[in-house]
């Protein structure tokens, strides 16, 4: 157990306005940051409005141009409950905690949606995401028991009906005859990073470009001590195949075609649309989603090891990957790409054994008094989230903070684990709501 254990709770330890919400003093501990993701932004987000002077160093930050951008502004960005539509996380611990993850982020993303002006600012709104499936769900038991998990979450508008089939236009001859559906945050990526690269700046955290690399833990000491820090936060993603020395982490290479939806040249589709992998009778994924008023994501391909960022139009997993959309949605064969930005590419930071929130476990030895002594270390890891970052991000986060109180206590370290009593129905706190007052998050 953590020394502490405080819930996320917007407008008490975290805040929307451009101020943190507990001012730092000249005593408050520093927090690094490595990383410029959503990941990290979030942290630092989380971590400011705790009171922390928080300095995050990148190699890179969004771009938006026509450059390769973040993998955080590749991602799809619809939230999901895991298992996610690319069907990567497997690890029993890793899924346990990624289900209470995801819901303290829902929470957040919600309440910033139910704000029109600032959901416009944040590029995050609320819309129907939608599963299909070959044959009733009951025929499919994993399947079967994450709707389950999902109707007594406490997300907003779940409903089962096949009637969404006829309702969204889906091809009867691709086979689907049994769906769900329910409200999900769907965020553009793109506007969102841009707002809390913003946000967080205003909070007091200051940004230095620099490429670190080698083993945090082999210049620990080095990195706490230049940038006059006490805690050393690594959300890297890939990069921790290094930075943390884990072996286990990989790419799982995604891409998703950008067509025009502004109701032009087919009806505009409001809704995601999904098949998961292990639903789909080919084993390969349907993924349409509304990103923003104008543009629909059309995915999706997941491909681990794979390092090349050389993919096209003409590739052949793309070509397939348009004509399953086009199989499951037959308007979109009138679809036109996005000419300024016609497919989006990355690498989603996977990992084996699935996410990592945890503290650096290595320690080192040191001379107490002329005895041998194990000296922990002072850093805390936040990566391996796979394509489910945005979804996941604010749940890790909440659990990052009370990490860093378990550093600056000098506790000692221990292994991630699920309490003995996280259940998804139990850890909902309270519902988000658009009125006024604090909205409490699950922890």
């Amino acid at each position: 157990m953590s020394v502490v254990d405080q819930p996320l709770i917007l407008g008490e330890n975290l805040s929307l306005e451009p101020f943190p919400q507990q001012s730092p003093d000249a005593s408050s501990s520093t927090i690094l940051i490595v990383g410029g993701g959503v990941t990290g932004l979030i942290n630092a987000w989380v971590l400011l409005d705790r009171g922390y002077h928080v300095t995050v160093v990148s190699k890179e930050w969004a771009s938006f141009t026509d450059q390769q951008r973040l993998t955080s502004q590749i991602a799809g960005a619809l939230w999901e409950f895991p298992p996610a539509v690319c069907g990567q996380h497997t690890d029993v611990l890793s899924l346990k905690k990624s289900k209470h993850w995801c819901m303290v982020a829902y929470d957040i993303w919600a309440a910033i949606a139910s704000n029109p002006s600032l959901a416009a600012l944040a590029g995050v709104q609320m819309r129907a995401s939608n599963f299909f499936f070959p044959c009733p769900i009951e025929d499919l038991p994993a399947q079967h028991h994450k709707m389950e998990e999902i109707a007594n979450s406490g997300v907003h508008g779940f409903s089962r009906s096949a009637e969404s089939i006829h309702k969204h236009g889906i091809n009867p001859r691709y086979g689907a005859v049994d769906a769900y559906e329910h409200l999900a945050p769907v965020i553009d990526t793109d506007r969102c990073m841009e707002w809390l690269m913003l946000l967080v700046q205003s909070k007091g955290a200051k940004f230095h470009t620099e490429t670190i690399t080698g083993d945090l833990f082999s210049q620990e000491q080095e990195l706490l001590s230049r940038f006059a820090a006490d805690v050393i936060l690594n959300c890297t993603g890939l990069s921790a195949l290094s930075l943390a020395g884990d072996k286990t982490c990989y790419p799982l290479r995604g891409a998703l075609i950008r067509v025009v939806n502004d109701g032009t040249d087919f009806p505009k589709v409001e809704s995601s649309l999904a098949i998961t992998a292990d639903a789909a009778q080919d084993n390969e994924i349907v993924f349409i989603v509304p990103r923003n008023d104008n543009i629909l994501l059309i995915g999706g391909v997941a491909q681990p090891g794979r390092w090349d960022l050389d993919l096209t139009l003409e590739s052949p997993e793309i070509k397939r990957m348009r004509a399953r959309a086009e199989a499951f949605l037959p308007s979109l064969k009138h679809a036109r790409v996005d000419p300024e930005y016609p497919i989006a590419q990355g690498l989603r930071p996977a990992r084996e054994k699935n996410i990592r929130v945890e503290r650096e476990l290595r320690t080192r030895t040191m001379d107490l008094h002329g005895e041998p002594s194990e000296e922990a270390s002072r850093i805390i890891h936040d990566y391996g989230h796979g394509g489910s970052g945005w979804s996941l991000s604010f749940g890790c986060a909440a659990d990052v903070a009370n990490l860093v109180e378990d550093v600056l206590h000098n506790l000692p370290a221990s292994r991630m684990k699920v309490p003995e009593k996280v259940a998804v129905e139990d850890s909902r706190l309270a519902t988000v709501s658009q009125q006024s007052g604090p909205i409490r998050a699950r922890l």
